[in-house]
């Protein structure tokens, strides 16, 4: 699964396309949103929080989409032949004068209003690479439950929005400890998330 790393990587190749762009092209391959109509909008930005990216339209409306196990948002010129499989495996198509953007295998992909956001990442703790990163607050959610073993406790997308298997690994290496230590034995837990950033 795409880390957060990852994710905010494909949020920085998507606002290059994309970003101050109008839509020329927008073609949503899921029932719920496949009538929606985003041509000639303008894009505002893609953003990424935690696993999450946020690709924000003019008119107050968000694509929310996660990349789950193996999703991928591609990014082709007008003239470049798609690579990122095949074509049944497209979800969403967002189409510039100037770029193509694809996303492949997307288990989650919703179109709703930039102001009801909070509803799909509210949840979500400090995000790693976010502007919001707060290592008290990051630190405070760890130790809520001290009896929680360590694995669990930084996989919790509520403690620390964007990590995944490799960097709860990489930690838990970091520390000299095993991932079902409690989280409540480990010594020093503030090195955890000062290593986190």
């Amino acid at each position: 699964m795409p880390e957060g790393d990852t994710v905010w990587q494909a949020a920085q190749r998507l606002h290059t396309a994309l970003a101050g762009h109008t839509l020329t092209r927008a073609d949503l391959r899921v029932p719920r949103f496949a009538t929606s109509d985003l041509t000639c909008r303008t894009v505002l930005d893609v953003t990424p929080r935690g696993k999450h990216l946020l690709t924000r339209v003019e008119g107050g409306l968000t694509l929310h989409s996660h990349l789950g196990m193996e999703g991928a948002w591609k990014v082709y010129a007008p003239t470049e032949r798609w690579r990122g499989g095949p074509t049944h495996q497209i979800r969403a198509i967002l189409g510039t004068d100037e770029r193509t953007a694809v996303g492949y295998r997307l288990p989650v992909l919703e179109l709703l209003r930039t102001q009801d956001e909070a509803e799909v990442v509210g949840h979500l703790g400090p995000d790693l690479l976010g502007p919001d990163w707060d290592p008290d607050e990051a630190l405070r959610r760890l130790l809520s439950t001290p009896e929680r073993p360590l694995g669990e406790a930084l996989l919790d997308q509520r403690n620390l929005a964007g990590i995944g298997n490799v960097y709860k690994s990489e930690l838990c290496f970091y520390a000299r400890v095993t991932p079902w230590l409690p989280i409540g034995e480990l010594p020093a837990p503030e090195r955890l998330v000062a290593a986190a950033k």
